[in-house]
């Protein structure tokens, strides 16, 4: 019989993922899901249709609930105004073309990035005629040697870099995109505002993926863009042609997470530190890979960037010997952590790189971004962290 849980694990897992009575009706607070918004007058709704006036047409163009999550996340970032999308792939997607619109169609984006966001880059946006360059943002002179070579119409990164937790120097990047006249997107996912706020460091649109912390319970999808002034009524103006809305229940659910963001990121920080301390003592553990480390390569740039005593809520790490197979046998004696393709939920959650985040990333440019096969992401969710401890020293004793 598995050892009891603690109250704060309990409190995350006991009762979860069971098939409801499709009988059960949730009480929430009211949402706005109207489509079409009307006025006494049609010179009212001309005035609002045509921006001379605030207010809401169709909610493709805005809606109340959705309004709200915008305001509070420009307010969090310290933007001028921001944009929810369905999810985040959208929100970046409509970042970088909105960086790229009356500029050169070319971007310089840093080699060790989302999965995805390589997906998008190379299928997306080069079929569109964009040319892409990769390079090391964490390798100062050779990056901007690359913005000041291409002089790009944007330059891209990631606060934190997925899966081995990289950190560049925004701000001097931001000084040398500058210099070109290019503008700046950051997804700042694995920070939230909590750990940085890219705006104040020079960027110009912030993106997050409200799927993970910022909804943070494993139960919406959605994305966030914020902008500075200069960019948003372009963006804007995008989103209304492309349609990527949230849903305002999706706003709803995210404004909802968000109130305890502060009380779950701080709790998940502390015990991703605490894993990354026991990892690193493990004799199975052949490297662990998070941002309080002494040694971390990018540590000048952790202290310049991050708020004082945080340092997130990820922890990577490689296991000795491991193989996919043995990987598997570690995922299969997790019975508490969740292994799931996302992050930033209460429940901590695993992620195997190979067959998730950077399954459609080629072998050969996964060894050069440093991505092995033995490699391991975890989230650090608000359990007790003896009991996500406890689980993880299970799956790996499973390893032969």
């Amino acid at each position: 019989m598995e050892a009891a849980m603690k109250i704060d694990s309990e409190l995350v897992h006991v009762g979860e993922r069971k098939r409801l009575n499709a009988d059960a009706i949730p009480s929430t607070t009211p949402i706005y899901l109207g489509t079409t918004y009307l006025y006494e007058s049609a010179a009212t709704l001309d005035s609002v249709m045509g921006h001379h006036r605030e207010g809401h047409s169709y909610s493709r163009y805005s809606n109340p609930t959705n309004e709200a999550l915008e305001q509070l996340m420009a307010m969090l970032e310290h933007g001028y105004g921001a944009l929810a999308t369905a999810s985040g792939m959208a929100a970046l997607a409509i970042a970088l073309e909105t960086a790229l619109l009356d500029r050169p169609r070319s971007i310089v984006a840093a080699r060790s990035i989302y999965g995805a966001t390589i997906s998008l880059l190379d299928q997306i946006f080069v079929t569109q005629g964009v040319e892409i360059t990769y390079a090391d943002a964490c390798d100062l002179d050779a990056f901007t040697a690359a913005i000041e070579k291409s002089k790009p119409g944007c330059v891209f990164l990631e606060s934190i870099s997925n899966p081995l937790l990289r950190v560049a120097r925004l701000d001097k990047i931001a000084d040398a995109a500058r210099a070109v006249g290019a503008a700046v997107v950051v997804d700042s996912t694995f920070a939230t505002p909590l750990l940085m706020r890219p705006l104040d460091f020079g960027a110009h649109l912030v993106v997050h993926s409200a799927t993970k912390y910022l909804g943070g319970h494993g139960d919406v999808l959605g994305g966030i863009v914020v902008s500075d002034e200069a960019h948003y009524a372009a963006m804007r103006s995008l989103a209304r042609i492309l349609g990527p809305s949230l849903g305002s229940f999706e706003a709803y659910l995210t404004l909802r997470g968000m109130k305890t963001l502060a009380l779950r990121f701080r709790r998940q920080c502390e015990n991703a530190k605490a894993l990354a301390e026991w990892l690193r003592t493990h004799p199975k553990v052949e490297r662990v890979y998070y941002c309080s480390d002494a040694s971390h390569p990018d540590a000048e740039a952790i202290r310049a960037l991050f708020a004082p005593g945080l340092f997130g809520a990820i922890v990577s790490f490689e296991i000795k010997g491991a193989d996919k197979s043995k990987i598997f046998a570690f995922m299969d004696g997790l019975k508490m952590i969740v292994p799931g393709t996302s992050l930033g939920d209460v429940h901590t959650l695993l992620l195997y790189p190979l067959i998730a985040s950077h399954r459609d990333v080629a072998p050969k440019m996964r060894e050069r971004m440093g991505i092995r096969d033995n490699l391991v992401r975890v989230a650090a969710g608000i359990e007790d962290f003896e009991d996500i401890r406890s689980d993880l020293e299970k799956g790996l004793a499973g390893i032969q």
